[in-house]
């Protein structure tokens, strides 16, 4: 079955997944509500304001987080609320890691299956399985997350995710210009 088959038995067009991923760091900021709720919704902080003004519906930008607690994932993802700091020993845990490292990770070797989310299933998702792989990117968050991100880049690279010639944008600095960058990053128009 091809693809004009696929969309003609769902009664409705396939949407090709934007080309473009966002990853931003979590936000120590969280609204409440229910116990899960998306990532995108329950982060509150500055950026993820910005982001949510700019592109409500989530059209500019396929958007992920990344997460002292729970590593990488998608920004559709539920989370509870939670209070954990990017520290420097977590910091080189994640660089240490791989796509297939798990995040919260365990407290204890006593577990035969590791419980957790690992990067991989994220961007796999994100990607159709590197069927859609990302032409640009944009990194926003603090230096200590930015660092960790680049990281995730180069593995999403060689795995196919990230197209090799991907451009890459780094939103780092004042929370005021990096406001302004990702706006304007989420608002320019693709090459």
């Amino acid at each position: 079955m091809n693809e004009k088959e696929e969309e003609s038995q769902a009664g409705c067009p396939r949407r090709t997944p934007s080309s473009r991923l966002l990853i931003l760091a979590c936000s120590a900021t969280k609204k409440g509500g229910p116990r899960y709720m998306p990532a995108i919704d329950r982060y509150d902080g500055p950026l993820w304001q910005t982001l949510r003004t700019t592109d409500p519906r989530g059209e500019m930008a396929q958007t992920a987080f990344l997460s002292a607690h729970l590593g990488f994932r998608a920004a559709s993802a539920p989370i509870e609320i939670y209070s954990t700091q990017m520290t420097q020993q977590i910091a080189a845990a994640m660089k240490a890691g791989n796509l297939g490292t798990r995040w919260p990770q365990q407290k204890t070797q006593r577990r035969v299956m590791p419980s957790g989310e690992h990067p991989g299933m994220h961007i796999a998702s994100m990607t159709d399985f590197g069927r859609y792989p990302f032409s640009s990117v944009a990194l926003a968050g603090g230096h200590r997350y930015v660092e960790i991100m680049q990281e995730l880049l180069r593995l999403f690279r060689i795995d196919g995710y990230v197209d090799e010639h991907a451009v890459v944008t780094v939103i780092n600095g004042p929370i005021g210009e990096m406001r302004r960058d990702l706006r304007k990053w989420l608002t320019a128009r693709e090459l």
